[in-house]
């Protein structure tokens, strides 16, 4: 469990369900327990049982608590399993490993690499570069610098620990995203294309809005978009690839994430999300354990948790890129140039577009682009978290309503107005309910984030009262009152304002034009500047982003359906319920333990 996470920083709370009761299942049989039977003292055989314990599975399978942020206070991911990890195993260097290249088994001379060894491969979120910007006064850009420097650079975490460990590539989330985005539009359209198809689709890559619908209004369920998140399409990308092309086992590899949100840890414990939904029928080992995408999710506050673990200070390392002398090559030159490319995209990142990835923006640019002389315009609901968008022809028609929710308070009367109507003698009660749903049905798409200002307001984000901790003397005396919600918010403006900011000049001849995640070694081959014919919706080249996703499909061998796509089902709890073939409830039976035990209630 992170030592940093605590019930204040928990921002997408409702209510709790009742108790947790997955502790009592751990408890030891009492069978065998007599009340009646009397013993001395040295005949009783002193008992140490094993602590109960409970993970993100047993609370992704129990619908008692409502709120997604309580279930990782149980959680073991945290950045002192990142450095336990990391001083467990050494790092194999790709630069030895066995390169297959259409399953032919071409060798390239070296020897396997030790069963032992883990390839260290991370993702970063755009979220989490903004959260750095602001605490050290950068750009967002030189913030990735520094975390890729921290990760794989050799005065970052490869300083300390038995085996020297680092990661090997440092993917940007960005790149995936794009392909989220693409693939979005696509199903958006088909949604509309086809008049059977429940409206509107919701986002689906949110874990804390997916916990809340999956275990309290799985009506909302054929609403949800199939896409993974970006953090979910990272993972398999990684694992997929680097395991085909490099002949090793999926658990040989280990991806830690770095998001801005706490449920991000509750998305990488989801069984979907794992090598068993995407191995090919003919793959090795099928039978092992499967192996998840996202092997562990630290926040942006555990960022600087694992550097002062570590001895590092941010500040101090280098703002620039990684040298192509520290870099390994990616085994797969066409997917390195999507991953890592030399020129940066300009994907459209601003106010109108949100802190949450633009889905809703970027689906809306392709409708738009699909309507020469169509407009869009932005209507504000009854709070800021709250936008309506519309797509106008040039003759002022209405071709596509849209909508943004952020926070739980908004998602709620989100929900309420999907669900289904009952049926009511009341006059005008079918009216009133037709009306409702009406307004929410029109809408083709809805982008649904937990936390109330987007991902940039995530709950693992750095606060203003981290930056007056950590840095007293240069960026603390900016803040004179912590406590204060103005302070708060313009904290939450500074984020925004980094995430949202383009590089400038300065910054880009100063970094001689490299990505913000260059940890890999991409070909020059294909990776020009998109040619002037080619369809650029929202910066994003698509053409670019569907080869890729072609390709990527055929150099591991599996469908992209199944590479790109996941599943949400209903959670269904026996909470407090009497259970089958006579046995006691919950209740009942926590009250016997306690009765046994000499307490009462």
């Amino acid at each position: 469990m992170s030592a940093i996470l605590s019930a204040d920083d928990l921002n997408d709370f409702i209510s709790p369900g009742v108790a947790c009761i997955k502790p009592v299942e751990t408890l030891p049989k009492q069978e065998d327990y007599n009340p009646y039977e009397v013993t001395t003292e040295d005949k009783v055989q002193a008992q140490n049982p094993a602590p109960a314990s409970i993970s993100l599975t047993d609370c992704l399978a129990c619908s008692g608590c409502v709120t997604s942020a309580e279930a990782v206070l149980v959680s073991l991911q945290s950045h002192t399993e990142v450095l336990n990890t990391l001083d467990s195993y050494p790092s194999l260097d790709v630069r030895h490993l066995i390169v297959r290249r259409d399953g032919d088994g071409v060798v390239n001379g070296h020897t396997p690499p030790p069963a032992h060894a883990k390839l260290f491969v991370a993702s970063v979120s755009p979220q989490v570069r903004a959260s750095l910007a602001a605490t050290y006064g950068i750009s967002e850009r030189k913030a990735g610098f520094m975390i890729e420097q921290f990760l794989s650079g050799t005065q970052g975490l490869r300083i300390g620990g038995q085996h020297k460990s680092g990661f090997t590539y440092v993917v940007d989330t960005n790149q995936l995203r794009e392909a989220c985005l693409v693939l979005g539009a696509e199903e958006v359209a088909d949604s509309i294309a086809d008049k059977s198809k429940p409206k509107p689709v919701l986002t689906s890559a949110c874990p804390g809005w997916i916990c809340y619908a999956e275990k309290t209004h799985p009506h909302i369920l054929p609403h949800l978009s199939t896409l993974k998140s970006p953090q979910a399409l990272s993972g398999t990308l990684l694992k997929s690839v680097l395991s085909r092309t490099l002949g090793i086992h999926p658990s040989q590899i280990w991806h830690l994430a770095i998001m801005p949100c706490f449920d991000k840890k509750l998305e990488a414990s989801r069984e979907e999300l794992t090598d068993r939904w995407w191995q090919p029928p003919n793959a090795p080992d099928t039978s092992s354990s499967p192996v998840r995408d996202v092997d562990c999710v630290i926040t942006s506050r555990e960022l600087l948790s694992l550097a002062d673990a570590r001895g590092v200070q941010l500040s101090q390392l280098p703002l620039h890129p990684l040298p192509p002398s520290d870099r390994a090559p990616f085994p797969d030159s066409k997917i390195a140039t999507f991953l890592f490319p030399k020129s940066r995209r300009t994907t459209e990142q601003n106010p109108t577009a949100g802190s949450s990835g633009g889905y809703l923006y970027h689906i809306m640019a392709t409708e738009q682009a699909n309507h020469p002389g169509s407009t869009i315009t932005v209507q504000r609901g009854r709070n800021t978290d709250v936008m309506e968008f519309l797509l106008l022809s040039a003759s002022g028609d209405t071709l596509m309503k849209c909508a943004r929710y952020y926070g739980f308070r908004n998602i709620q009367n989100l929900v309420r107005k999907l669900k289904p109507a009952k049926q009511s003698r009341l006059p005008g009660a079918a009216r009133r309910a037709a009306t409702s749903a009406s307004s929410a049905n029109d809408h083709a798409y809805v982008e649904v984030m937990a936390c109330p200002g987007g991902c940039t307001n995530g709950g693992g984000q750095i606060k203003v009262e981290d930056v007056v901790a950590i840095l007293p003397q240069t960026r603390g005396e900016e803040v004179t009152d912590t406590t204060s919600p103005q302070s708060q918010k313009e904290w939450l403006r500074r984020v925004d304002e980094a995430y949202y900011s383009a590089d400038s000049e300065e910054d880009l001849d100063d970094c001689d034009g490299d990505r913000v995640m260059m940890n890999g070694l991409a070909s020059t081959n294909g990776d020009h500047p998109p040619d002037a014919g080619k369809p650029i919706v929202n910066g994003i080249d698509v053409p670019d982003v569907r080869d890729f996703l072609c390709h990527w499909a055929s150099l591991v061998g599996v469908p992209l359906e199944k590479l790109a796509h996941t599943t949400f089902r209903q959670v269904e709890s026996d909470v407090g319920k009497n259970k089958a073939n006579g046995k006691l409830s919950d209740t009942e039976r926590i009250a016997k333990i306690a009765g046994l035990s000499g307490g009462g209630w």
